[in-house]
């Protein structure tokens, strides 16, 4: 059976709780040191026994989401959501080998495109940096580049941006400007918040709050997206070095052609190490599988 779990809004169904079966299930508690409130805070903890059965508290909510976790982290080899990359890169410039092979006749020109494969970086990073300025021949080996860039930027960008899901499904130039500018602003009240200045947050709001949905305050738009960061460093933290390596070099290719956008996302990064305490929220995970996990998948188990 699967549950989901979300904030609460007043649309969940819960069972009715009959007041005297909750008394019953403090009575306990109130008689020894006769605080109600004491008592229930220790329920909402710990958990009850009712005539219906065991009430689970928010300490077995804990226990049941560390163990399915742990589950997972048995499961799944994290060091093949680089793997995954390499795979999909190899499959794009084997299409490439196929286009040339059919649409170039033999001859000098097939033979030079031929070898320009040929010298493709072995690493992910180089060889992302190198598709972006290769002139495809095979339209289907572009069309698969160019979703696959589109999803890696998605997924590196979704911790600055996490609200902007639907935004990010459909990147053009034009997109990546707008966000350029909206980290900018971003950028522009957190200085402010660090250097004691108010942060115009209304002005933000107006231009840019139908982006961030529930957002009241700066300090929420910082919650959100420090905890998505805190995911995106835990998996950093949970690579082998020469992973991690790997995927810091992936992502500064993968924003190679706006390296205004790259410097406003560092920016927003370091801002957001000042403001938030960071260290709390990332943590090494050991994954002991051999499972393969996607990079998105993966993030998940890192909250």
């Amino acid at each position: 059976m699967r549950i989901r779990y979300s904030r609460w809004d007043g649309s969940q169904s819960v069972p009715d709780l009959d007041a005297d079966e909750i008394l019953s299930a403090i009575s306990d508690d109130l008689m020894a040191d006769g605080d109600l409130w004491s008592a229930l805070r220790r329920m909402y903890q710990r958990g009850a026994q009712t005539p219906q059965g065991r009430m689970p508290g928010l300490q077995d909510l804990l226990k049941r989401l560390r163990k399915e976790r742990q589950q997972k982290l048995d499961r799944y080899d994290l060091g093949s959501t680089m793997e995954d990359i390499q795979k999909k890169l190899d499959e794009i410039l084997q299409t490439e080998r196929q286009g040339i092979e059919q649409r170039v006749p033999p001859g000098a020109e097939r033979d030079q495109k031929m070898e320009r494969l040929d010298q493709m970086p072995p690493s992910p990073a180089g060889r992302i940096r190198a598709l972006q300025s290769y002139d495809f021949t095979e339209p289907e080996a572009k069309r698969k580049f160019d979703e696959l860039l589109k999803s890696l930027q998605q997924q590196m960008m979704q911790p600055f941006l996490q609200n902007m899901q639907q935004g990010l499904q459909n990147m053009s130039p034009q997109d990546l400007q707008r966000m350029r500018e909206m980290m900018r602003d971003l950028n522009r009240m957190m200085r402010d918040r660090l250097n004691g200045e108010e942060p115009d947050f209304q002005g933000f709001k107006d231009k840019w709050g139908q982006q961030f949905p529930g957002a009241e305050s700066l300090d929420d738009v910082l919650e959100q997206m420090g905890r998505r960061m805190g995911q995106m460093q835990s998996l950093m933290e949970s690579l082998s070095p020469e992973q991690r390596q790997q995927m810091q070099d992936m992502m500064r290719s993968l924003f190679m052609q706006d390296e205004r956008l790259e410097a406003e996302m560092r920016q927003l990064a370091a801002n957001l190490e000042q403001l938030m305490p960071m260290d709390s929220m990332r943590q090494r995970y050991e994954f002991r599988g051999e499972e393969e996990i996607g990079m998105r998948e993966a993030m998940e188990l890192m909250s």
